[in-house]
């Protein structure tokens, strides 16, 4: 049977009816979250320190190469590089309110992981198909029921679509037994975005990026990982982050690196 495509909301059409999407498919790409003006802003905050990036992985492991990507550059400390994403992006209010029904109940609070933006330049190869939560592995013991270890939002930059093979991934696919089952290439859809959407995916979602066969097109995206607030987040943002200019962000940002107290579940056993 044919893989369905992803589905898509407007990003006005409200955390209920995004839940209700995401529960069923663990993927769902949200329409125009970003304005044309803040797409503009943000390649413009970007491009500098991209500029200075070379592509390609710092690690010896071909294993990893082809994961990171020959052709791929990863730009990280995005809170500083730009503006709208920390003082919009990371404090938007379809952002925690989907966060708050993935995360509360089980895991009580939540806060970033990372965010990184990525460029895939032409000649890339596929990446591999991988589920994010294998990050903590020991999430993929229960199953398809264990609670969410991480939650990823996707934000294009530039068009994603099939031609130019975005995003790949299989809606659905978090209903298997076995988490480590990564399935076959054969079998994913294109998440496709216009530059402002972005792919709202649960850590149980099998994906990667796909070949791109372009002559001239980079794919830009930026990866915003949202994990439970008990596991210790990739970016180091105490040492990174400047605390004056920590000083200026919105309270839900601030929490978002770590520089507000969480709170763990409180749940009545009884």
């Amino acid at each position: 049977m044919a893989t369905r495509k992803s589905q898509a909301l407007n990003c006005s059409a409200g955390v209920d009816a995004v839940m209700s999407i995401l529960n069923e498919d663990v993927c769902v790409v949200l329409r125009k979250v970003l304005s044309a003006e803040q797409v503009t802003t943000m390649n413009a905050e970007i491009g500098g320190p991209m500029s200075k990036i070379a592509p390609g992985s710092l690690q010896s492991d071909p294993n990893v190469q082809d994961f990171h990507g020959i052709h791929t550059k990863r730009l990280t400390n995005l809170v500083t590089h730009s503006k709208v994403f920390r003082g919009y992006l990371l404090d938007h209010d379809l952002l925690h309110g989907v966060c708050e029904r993935v995360f509360r109940r089980d895991s009580g609070d939540y806060w970033m992981n990372t965010a990184q933006v990525i460029d895939i330049g032409p000649g890339n190869k596929t990446q591999p198909l991988h589920r994010d939560l294998m990050q903590f592995p020991i999430f993929a013991r229960p199953g398809p029921d264990a609670p969410e270890a991480t939650t990823n939002f996707f934000v294009a930059l530039t068009q994603f679509t099939e031609v130019n093979r975005g995003t790949r991934c299989i809606p659905g696919i978090h209903r298997d037994p076995d988490m480590w089952d990564t399935r076959t290439p054969e079998e994913t859809v294109a998440a496709e975005m216009d530059a402002g959407d972005i792919f709202l995916f649960s850590g149980k979602l099998v994906h990667g990026g796909g070949a791109n066969r372009t002559e001239n097109f980079v794919r830009r995206g930026i990866v915003v990982s949202v994990q439970y607030c008990c596991l210790t987040p990739e970016e180091a943002y105490h040492l990174i982050v400047e605390k004056e200019l920590v000083k200026t962000m919105p309270k839900r940002t601030q929490k978002m690196i770590a520089f507000r107290s969480v709170f763990l579940a409180v749940r009545n056993r009884q």
